[in-house]
């Protein structure tokens, strides 16, 4: 583990390597799993404020789920998460014409009807965000599902940390990336990571 402020830093994050091939996993994560996506109550706010645009990008089975329960349950660690359909997939998902999930939030985004993108526990994914006592810990979340995003980030190169550029200054801001690049320089030169 590395530190920023009061953020620990897992080095799985500079030296595994990660990018998503959708056309491998079709998206599994958001379908797998046991439960929704960790939510922040500010962003179960937002959910519920953007819900009217982001309808028409949803399946049936996904409406019918959000209108019967709203857009969170609270999961076993008491925490908001993105409601599911029958206890399975993000009621969020949908499929595109080759069978790939995507996120009706992310559609309505990039539609330009909404503003925000998605939760960010879903744009930061591999990494996990855990609450410590005095602080966050950033982990590397190692699932067989992600094997192709795995080769593909060997194939190409690029660490966790790189391939999620946008959504860690999203959530942490362009200083605490540019940390992450300066760390990920020391470990190298340590040879502490290949």
């Amino acid at each position: 583990m590395v530190a920023i402020d009061d953020k620990l830093i897992s080095t799985e994050v500079f030296d595994r390597k990660f990018v998503c091939d959708l056309n491998a996993c079709k998206g599994a994560c958001c379908v797998e799993g046991d439960g929704g996506a960790p939510l922040t109550m500010e962003e179960v706010d937002i959910m519920e404020e953007i819900l009217d645009d982001v309808i028409p990008f949803m399946r049936p089975e996904g409406i019918e789920a959000v209108k019967k329960s709203g857009v969170f349950y609270i999961d076993p660690w008491n925490e908001p998460a993105t409601t599911l359909v029958d206890g399975k997939e993000c009621a969020f998902v949908y499929f595109d014409e080759k069978g790939i999930t995507k996120c009706a939030v992310e559609q309505a985004y990039l539609a330009g009807k909404t503003s925000w993108k998605k939760p960010i526990s879903c744009h930061l994914y591999p990494i996990r965000v855990k609450k410590l006592s005095d602080g966050i810990a950033l982990n590397y979340e190692q699932w067989d599902i992600c094997k192709p995003a795995c080769s593909c980030g060997e194939q190409l190169n690029v660490p966790v940390y790189k391939f999620l550029k946008e959504p860690l200054i999203r959530a942490f801001g362009e200083e605490f990336y540019t940390d992450l690049e300066g760390i990920d320089e020391t470990l190298k030169n340590a040879g502490l990571e290949d």
